[in-house]
């Protein structure tokens, strides 16, 4: 089957939307797989990518039929361009987890719903739009980030659960649990019992909450102030928003 010079450039025209969409998919993927994200190089690829083919075919192929020998536009087009976007939601839901009450991956679910935008309006042909998109999306991956660990995280006050445990001598449990309620505003919890490896000595387990640039350092260095604490555990930390 010979193929006219309007087919011709058709498909042409249908190839390179494709694989700009994977070429953009790529750096972005590139820049999370880079970071060790939950979504990395391929996920961002065959967002990129599917989602680019899905605006294809919901603009050139469904919304059309063959009517008097010719095709005649039919229905909408944006449905299925539409359902896209619900997709993603599974996606990057998938990508988000929650420990305790922190959660993560927020960026990673939010750079697939950008990836998959990219990817329609590359397949909607507005192979500008898409690139610069993709160009600003890195910019705010790459230098946000390290504007945020460079510079806004050093005025950053976190919030922070910290579960510690002190050894301390018997004869000083009383004076430990009296400074430690003193020092943390915020004692979530804090009991002791015997230690079983050595004698007169006793673990003092408490749990607080701090508000603070850097709540592990703080919560440690307000602990080692203290004379009668032996040694400090820091077991358990975690991290609000």
């Amino acid at each position: 089957m010979e193929l006219t010079l309007h087919e011709l450039s058709y498909y042409i025209d249908i190839i390179i939307r494709v694989l700009v969409a994977m070429v953009l998919g790529f750096a972005i993927g590139f820049e999370r797989e880079l970071t060790s994200k939950f979504a990395g190089l391929r996920t961002h690829i065959l967002v990129c990518v599917g989602s680019c083919i899905f605006t294809i075919l919901s603009i050139f192929v469904f919304p059309t039929v063959m009517a008097n020998g010719h095709y005649e536009a039919f229905g909408d087009p944006a449905r299925i361009a539409a359902q896209v976007l619900t997709g993603i939601g599974f996606i990057g839901g998938g990508t988000v987890l929650r420990h305790g009450s922190s959660v993560f991956g927020l960026t990673t679910a939010a750079t697939l719903w950008t990836t998959a935008s990219i990817g329609m309006a590359v397949g909607c042909g507005q192979l500008i739009l898409g690139g610069v998109a993709a160009i600003l999306t890195l910019i705010v991956l790459v230098v946000v980030r390290k504007l945020e660990t460079g510079f806004l995280h050093k005025f950053t006050q976190k919030t922070a659960t910290i579960r510690a445990t002190l050894i301390v001598d018997s004869k000083n449990i009383n004076d430990v649990v009296k400074a430690l309620t003193t020092k943390f505003d915020k004692i979530l919890e804090i009991n002791h019992d015997r230690s079983d490896r050595m004698d007169n000595k006793e673990k003092i387990y408490f749990e607080t909450k701090v508000f603070s640039q850097n709540p592990v350092r703080d919560v440690f260095n307000q602990v080692s102030e203290s004379e009668n604490v032996d040694n400090i555990f820091i077991t358990n930390m975690n991290f609000e928003k």
